[in-house]
């Protein structure tokens, strides 16, 4: 019997022991999240200091006044803030940090071996004059609405007096460039000069400063154009006997797309996934002009070649479109409408307090992509987004009637659900209310790529604008997502020619002339970026169709779309996992 006793109360002491043991491990849990949330917060202050420019694109405009000088020096620091931080990340035990900061985790690490890869082995500051060009940030001071006009021009003027800096540096930097971006650089800096004159100008006629004021900002102001002209007659005039080719090569490929995409995939991978699903979109497509072919081609044969049949039909069907000078209102016109179904079939909250401005492209963006969406960052939500449309204006009628024609009435439709509602516009919204900043600031290409073509297909499965014409055009559409990530990868890996690429492009992707060389300009100036489309896509489909086949019917369209959003612009691997993990948590 004083055995037993003796036995009970060392079952006790143990099992008292061991919750305390418990409660000392989540104590620790919980501190060790508290840590690394002050961590973040501190990691992002620092991360401004290094990085003004992108600060300011964020929202956050402590240091609005500061450009950086490009010399080896800043990228010294930027390595050191590199180092620094992945050396404080390794004091985190990454297994009892919660979901949120796992994912948090991850990203920083990323992002900073990132900044170590391209200072040390990409060095696209030495072949990329185009990364040389300060127009975009000096506009982003005139258009915000965060501050007065009055503390915006100063800060304006403050910024200006490192431009001729600024381009010196850039000219000691640059070595051997691509002949593409130089060409890149030029256009798109002498663009820039009118936001130094006239975007300057009609500011300064709005403000309340003195005259003196002006006059001093105006003085500025003419030394940064000089310096700017400098720039582009030395990058014109300067030899350039051994240039560098556009193409980034397979192993600079695989880094990048490691970095840039963080998928579940391989650059490989997903360029074997898009050749199958080209295949599976032809078959679709034969299908339908087949059916749909006696409607608009009655009195011509049917061609036997499969794709001839269907590059003819759709060339018939792309003759409906808008006229050159409705481009733009065509677009916004149809915004509210894309709200209404949205509204209607219960996809998604829209919130309607958060502005979407469609305007014409800036000179100082143009070259690379016909639309394109600028949207505020975290720090600046109630910020305009803009939807930036690329103007015609100055085009001859050839050139101008094959782009409408790649983007007639069907596909405009789409690009507009892609761009900006429920697409791009609609998920950055979501973006900024992320409680997690470094989801939001890191965001993933791949996952907000990914979420604009997803919701292409959605809308139609939902039923918008359900006609066989509608559906034809979309599988047009995304075997453009699909021929991105073919083009892509060929080009810079596999040593594609421009002849290859616009075939590919025109017979097997049905695209305009037009369209086509478009994009094999956009290739030989950007690399990774065009995988993004289909991947990400690919991912938050191949996902939602999983959460279906689980939850059966308690599965609820809306709740997907903005769970899945909810988690800021993370790479869609680790919003699948959060998900995932919230959700056997709830099953428990």
């Amino acid at each position: 019997m004083k055995n037993y006793f003796y036995g009970m109360i060392l079952c006790i002491s143990f099992a008292s022991c061991i919750g305390e043991s418990k409660k000392a491990t989540a104590k620790t849990v919980q501190d060790l999240n508290a840590e690394f949330d002050n961590y973040k917060n501190r990691f992002i202050d620092n991360l401004w200091k290094v990085y003004p420019g992108w600060a300011s694109s964020q929202g956050y405009h402590k240091y609005d006044s500061v450009l950086i000088i490009p010399d080896n020096a800043s990228r010294l620091k930027e390595l050191a803030f590199a180092k620094a931080n992945l050396d404080s990340l390794k004091s985190f035990a990454i297994n009892q940090l919660s979901d949120n900061n796992k994912t948090d985790y991850y990203m920083i690490e990323n992002q900073l071996k990132s900044i170590e890869w391209s200072i040390n082995e990409m060095k696209s500051y030495e072949w990329n004059p185009s990364e040389y060009n300060v127009s975009g940030a000096f506009a982003e001071i005139l258009n915000g609405n965060y501050d007065s006009l009055d503390i915006r021009l100063n800060n304006f003027y403050l910024k200006m007096s490192d431009i001729p800096a600024f381009y010196e540096a850039a000219k000691k930097n640059i070595k051997n460039p691509t002949l593409e971006h130089t060409q890149l650089a030029i256009d798109q800096n002498l663009g820039g000069i009118s936001v130094f004159e006239f975007d300057l100008q009609e500011a300064l006629n709005k403000a309340n400063i003195g005259d003196r004021k002006k006059q001093t900002i105006e003085a500025r102001a003419k030394q940064a154009v000089v310096a700017i002209k400098d720039f582009t007659k030395w990058l014109k005039i300067t030899a350039n006997k051994t240039p560098r080719s556009f193409r980034l090569g397979k192993e600079l490929y695989a880094k990048k797309f490691e970095f840039d995409i963080q998928s579940g995939y391989t650059a490989e991978q997903i360029y074997e996934k898009a050749l199958n699903r080209k295949d599976e979109l032809h078959e679709k497509m034969f299908e339908l002009s087949d059916k749909l072919w006696d409607n608009y081609l009655k009195s011509i044969t049917k061609p036997t070649d499969k794709l001839l049949l269907i590059k003819q039909l759709i060339d018939k069907i792309s003759e409906k479109h808008v006229k050159p000078e409705a481009f733009q209102s065509a677009i916004e016109k149809q915004m509210p409408l894309l709200i209404d179904f949205i509204k209607k079939k219960n996809l998604i909250y829209i919130d309607p307090t958060k502005p979407l401005v469609v305007r014409k492209e800036p000179d100082y963006m143009a070259g690379v992509a016909g639309a394109s969406i600028s949207a505020p960052g975290p720090y600046d939500k109630n910020g305009n987004t803009y939807y930036n449309v690329g103007s015609l204006a100055g085009w001859d009628k050839e050139r101008a009637e094959s782009y409408l024609r790649e983007y007639n009435q069907y596909i405009l439709q789409i690009l507009n659900i892609h761009e900006a509602i429920p697409g791009h516009y609609t998920q950055l919204v979501y973006s900024n209310q992320s409680p997690s900043l470094i989801k939001s600031i890191f965001g993933n290409g791949a996952m907000v790529e990914g979420w604009a073509v997803y919701t292409e297909r959605m809308m139609l499965e939902n039923g918008y604008e359900n006609s066989d014409e509608m559906w034809l055009m979309y599988y047009k559409w995304n075997l453009r997502t699909t021929c991105n990530t073919l083009l892509d990868y060929g080009v810079h890996t596999k040593e594609m020619s421009r002849e290859s690429a616009i075939n590919l492009l025109t017979n097997e992707a049905f695209q305009q002339k037009a369209e086509a060389e478009g994009k094999w300009k956009r290739v030989s100036l950007t690399q990774v970026q065009l995988c993004s489309y289909f991947t990400g896509y690919s991912e938050i489909y191949d996902f939602r169709e999983e959460l279906k086949k689980q939850m059966g019917d308690q599965f609820n369209l809306k709740e997907f779309h903005e769970k899945f959003l909810s988690y800021g612009s993370a790479p869609v691997k680790y919003i699948k996992e959060l998900i995932l993990a919230e959700m056997n948590k709830e099953s428990k």
